[in-house]
């Protein structure tokens, strides 16, 4: 049987194709026994695959359950109508589903892959709030942080390493009651057996290689992309010299980043400071508190 070569960057639509495919494909099933499963024809499923049909979603849940795909076609499929993502991203998450190990970095705010719901929904609601996005396009945010999550959850997930700019614990993102949970939500993640968690203090933000989010993936086949953007639009390569210069500074990076005891305990350590809601407003609450009630009216039965 020809297989008809699709490239996942050309489209929204051929991502999922590809995706579709590669799930089928490690389950070991031909499009005729998957079709059997969904109640459709594999004729139907070799256009899916092939980018040239939307599928509905009672097909993609049905796929996302026969191929226990733990909700990685929906979330791909949920954004072929929806465009409030960064331009290159929703091909990132993707290759992310599948990747055996992913590296991050990130200054600023707690990367998407380790955020809480009401963290997540909270940043959100402060692009809300400024008049960027609309609160709809805020829940499609936090519903694709929440299904990014979910292969972490699993036997055979992928391992994670993260390093944390100290700015991620410190900036105020909701109320000190979130920060709170969201350091815990670390601190739990930190105790997994596959994660690696650091903290880059900032009295060394010197030897901080990167500027700019990093993601970094090992993929089953053994090859190696990497992931950055700016607030334009995301970039990922699969260029062997650049992935390679970018891992190669990653790893003195985590060498250079505070162990993982010792990153633990500054966490536990500004938990504290979280914990009584002692840390000072920052103007601008108002209008975020306005933002995440907007956000969270617009949730209701999305779920």
């Amino acid at each position: 049987m020809r297989i008809n070569k699709l490239d996942p960057a050309s489209s929204p639509l051929a991502t999922f194709g590809w995706q579709l495919r590669e799930l089928r494909n490690r389950a070991r099933l031909s499009q005729d026994e998957l079709g059997y499963m969904v109640n459709y024809t594999g004729a139907y499923i070799s256009m899916i695959e092939n980018g040239k049909r939307v599928p509905p979603s009672s097909f993609v849940r049905a796929a996302d359950k026969a191929l226990d795909a733990v909700g990685t076609l929906e979330s791909t499929w949920y954004l072929l109508g929806h465009t409030s993502l960064v331009e290159g991203f929703p091909e990132y998450i993707v290759l992310e589903a599948k990747a055996r190990l992913i590296r991050l970095f990130k200054a600023g705010l707690v990367p998407g892959l380790v955020q809480t719901e009401e963290y997540a929904s909270a940043v959100e609601a402060g692009y809300v709030a400024r008049g960027s996005i609309t609160a709809e396009q805020a829940e499609e945010r936090v519903r694709v942080v929440m299904v990014r999550q979910a292969p972490l959850e699993q036997p055979d997930g992928p391992r994670l390493h993260v390093v944390l700019d100290e700015s991620c614990l410190r900036t105020v993102i909701g109320d000190p009651q979130v920060m709170a949970r969201q350091l815990d939500h670390l601190l739990a993640l930190a105790e997994h057996p596959k994660v690696v968690l650091q903290v880059m203090p900032f009295e060394r933000g010197a030897l901080r290689p990167f500027t700019h989010f990093m993601g970094l993936l090992a993929m089953p086949d053994r090859e190696l992309l990497g992931y950055t953007e700016t607030p334009q639009r995301g970039y990922l390569t699969r260029d062997p010299d650049t992935v390679t210069t970018w891992n190669t500074d990653y790893d003195l990076f985590q060498v250079e980043a505070l162990s993982q005891a010792d990153s633990v305990a500054t966490i536990r350590k500004l938990r504290r400071g979280f914990q009584h809601g002692d840390q000072p407003q920052r103007r601008g609450t108002a209008r975020r508190r306005v933002a995440q009630v907007q956000l969270q009216r617009g949730r209701r039965g999305v779920r």
